[in-house]
């Protein structure tokens, strides 16, 4: 055995942008889907700290493939798990190119996913 896991789903749920945007259900809903597959020995769903690329969100970064996707919703989970995490098929619409290496960060009026109004 090379490693515990056959995959890492790592998401985003501190920083600036992620939590608002919904990360924690994503999170949740990964959880969810991962034990109602029955997949718990193969995939682990681990809360990330800041992954810099604020704005972006909910991100989340699969290893060991290296993918990321961003702006992902609790109604992307399925298909995530579905497509690219378990059957390696691609999934564009949600695939991350940042602008640069490194730090991408996006200022709150162009944020991918806009979080409710405080009321």
């Amino acid at each position: 055995m090379t490693r515990p896991y056959q995959k890492l789903v790592l998401i985003c749920v501190h920083g600036k942008s992620c939590p608002q945007q919904g990360a924690l259900e994503v999170c949740d809903a990964f959880r969810q889907q991962v034990t109602q597959l029955g997949i718990q020995d193969q995939v682990r769903v681990v809360k990330s700290g800041c992954l810099a690329q604020c704005g972006h969100g909910p991100m989340v970064a699969v290893e060991p493939s290296g993918e990321w996707f961003c702006a992902v919703t609790k109604e992307d989970v399925e298909l995530l798990l579905k497509g690219p995490i378990l059957a390696d098929e691609p999934l564009p619409r949600l695939l991350y190119q940042g602008q640069k290496a490194g730090k991408n960060v996006l200022p709150r009026d162009r944020w991918a996913i806009v979080p409710p109004q405080d009321p």
